[in-house]
């Protein structure tokens, strides 16, 4: 009997320091800022361990860009990198007058990019162009790097600073997923400076087995053509002046060619590399109509402009790749994808002109190591 009692008043004990345990983590968890505190510290270390592996990424890059300017014997390379990290920003346009907008925003541009140009010449005087060319976009690689490091740890400070768990939440899922979207970026450095052709180089690559070794004369800034004929056509080849890395400046360049041509073009056709959905092959090529070129207004609405004044139709022949694949060594995907653009440009010059017509053919993309 004793021992039934004692172990009744056990259980009773038990259930009593349950109950308490129960109602202290209830009120804990609803009536007091606690949860929000472990998630806040929780996510706070997480984005700041994610933050450190983008800031390595930044700084590898950094390194992959000195050691390559050492080697050019480049004196003030601090200097040189910080410049380039921290100026050359460019503010866009009014945008609520839309009058001219396009022309203002050229204007920015091409300023913005012949005094950085001009600012990287007076600092590595004894390289050519070519070289030349690769290191500014290797700089800028490593700029882009650097801004997206800037931005995410401007808003890991804010959330912070301010105790913002919800906001360092969103940069705990998305860091992940940018991490490994970056670091394509550092392996570019490599390719820019070495002078191997990327996956953009896909436009400036179809343009050149349409122009082989055809001549190629200067048009526009970075920016040439070759004549060629194909089955009684005259094709004008446009692309950007290779082997450096370069986009040129292709609508310009295809306004001089039509007012050249007194606007008597039968038809104008774009080649350009393309991001591929998810599930996609890569080196997958299709085409449609319009400008192909990913053009922030100036060069693309000049495509657009000229076709109609001269009652062109504008066809566009894309290859797929992945945005990792773009930036990186051509893979095998992506040139065969070039031969069946090449062979796609020549089925629309045939089928879709007649002899004696004008046709202009633009390679858009990085020419890096494509002449």
């Amino acid at each position: 009997m004793q021992i039934i009692m004692h172990m009744q008043i056990g259980g009773s004990d038990w259930n009593s320091i349950l109950s308490i345990l129960f109602w202290l983590v209830f009120m804990l968890y609803f009536f007091t800022d606690l949860p929000q505190k472990t998630q806040f510290l929780r996510y706070e270390k997480g984005v700041a361990s994610r933050l450190a592996a983008i800031e390595s990424l930044v700084k590898e890059s950094i390194s992959k860009v000195k050691m390559y300017l050492h080697k050019l014997d480049v004196s003030n390379i601090d200097n040189l990198i910080g410049n380039s990290l921290e100026n050359y920003f460019a503010i866009e346009p009014v945008s609520i007058e839309p009058i001219d907008i396009i022309k203002r925003l050229d204007h920015i541009i091409t300023a913005n990019e012949d005094k950085y140009k001009k600012d990287l010449r007076n600092s590595i005087p004894n390289v050519g162009v070519h070289m030349l060319n690769n290191i500014a976009v290797s700089l800028a690689i490593v700029s882009a790097l650097y801004t997206v490091f800037k931005i995410l740890r401007h808003y890991y400070l804010l959330g912070k600073k301010y105790e913002n768990w919800v906001l360092l939440m969103q940069l705990y899922l998305l860091l992940p997923q940018l991490v490994k979207e970056l670091m394509p970026y550092v392996r570019a450095v490599d390719t820019f400076m070495k002078g191997i052709p990327i996956g953009d180089s896909a436009g400036p690559l179809t343009a050149f087995k349409l122009a082989g070794l055809a001549p190629r004369i200067d048009i526009e800034e970075d920016t040439v053509y070759s004549i060629v004929e194909i089955d009684n056509r005259k094709v004008y080849v446009i692309k950007a002046k290779g082997p450096g890395a370069t986009v040129g400046k292709p609508g310009k360049a295809v306004a001089k060619i039509a007012e050249m041509l007194d606007y008597k073009v039968a038809r104008i056709i774009t080649i350009d590399a393309a991001l591929k959905l998810e599930g996609e092959q890569t080196g997958l090529v299709a085409e449609g109509s319009g400008a192909a070129i990913g053009d922030v207004g100036p060069e693309k609405i000049e495509i657009e402009r000229i076709a109609v004044k001269c009652g062109a139709p504008l066809d566009a022949v894309i290859v797929k790749m992945g945005s990792d694949e773009a930036i990186n060594p051509m893979t095998k995907e992506i040139a065969d994808g070039v031969e069946k653009a090449y062979q796609k440009v020549l089925e629309i010059i045939r089928n879709r002109t007649k002899p004696g017509d004008n046709v202009i053919v633009i390679g858009i993309g990085n020419t890096v190591g494509v002449y």
